[in-house]
């Protein structure tokens, strides 16, 4: 299932109705400049997501959809789940952004794990020769969180889009269920992926 073009609220719900797993949804609309330069972007986007419905709003001749979300901007990509907003992202970004920022948000994302609500999509933005990188990708996956990595000593647009997202451009920076992180904070990491702290660490 590629991009679906919501023409009714009644679709929008219907599809959210059927499908059992994650749904990402981008609100647009041509009075926006950054809506219509970023268009293109998610629709590359969409096509890459065969697995996931990807719905497509105009807030301009559908209304009522953005509302009820919390869309107060456009262009706004949000994925729902059990008809909760999990992430959204507002403002203009590229295809492989949106593609770093839902990776994990389709029905195995949101699966139970040893009786546990599945965690959020991490990206893990990381650099050569970084110590706390590496401390940062070995506490995740001890914790048994999937996550992206970006290497930004080898993509100058991960580095791009990633100081533009934080103003930061030092490493290892995360994202968990777009919220940033800058920095090995553990406390942070925990609060955000909803881990119990433990004691001796």
């Amino acid at each position: 299932m590629s991009l679906v073009a919501v023409e009714k609220e009644e679709e929008f719900d219907q599809i959210l109705n059927e499908r059992k797993e994650t749904v990402i949804a981008g609100f647009f609309g041509e009075f926006s400049s950054a809506s219509r330069s970023t268009e293109g972007a998610f629709r590359e986007f969409a096509l890459l997501r065969s697995d996931q419905p990807v719905l497509y709003v105009d807030v301009s001749t559908v209304k009522g959809i953005h509302s009820r979300y919390g869309v107060t901007n456009v262009p706004t990509v949000i994925s729902i789940s059990d008809g909760k907003v999990i992430q959204k992202i507002v403002g203009k970004q590229s295809s492989d952004y949106y593609s770093n920022a839902f990776t994990g948000h389709n029905s195995a994302a949101n699966s139970s794990v040893d009786g546990k609500t599945g965690f959020p999509a991490v990206t893990v933005w990381v650099g050569d020769s970084c110590v706390w990188c590496t401390r940062v990708k070995t506490y995740l996956r001890k914790n048994r969180v999937s996550f992206r990595e970006v290497n930004i000593s080898r993509d100058p647009s991960g580095a791009s889009n990633l100081q533009a997202r934080t103003g930061q451009t030092g490493v290892p920076q995360l994202s968990i269920g777009g919220r940033y992180v800058v920095g090995f904070d553990k406390a942070k990491i925990d609060d955000y992926l909803g881990l119990k702290p433990r004691s001796g660490e």
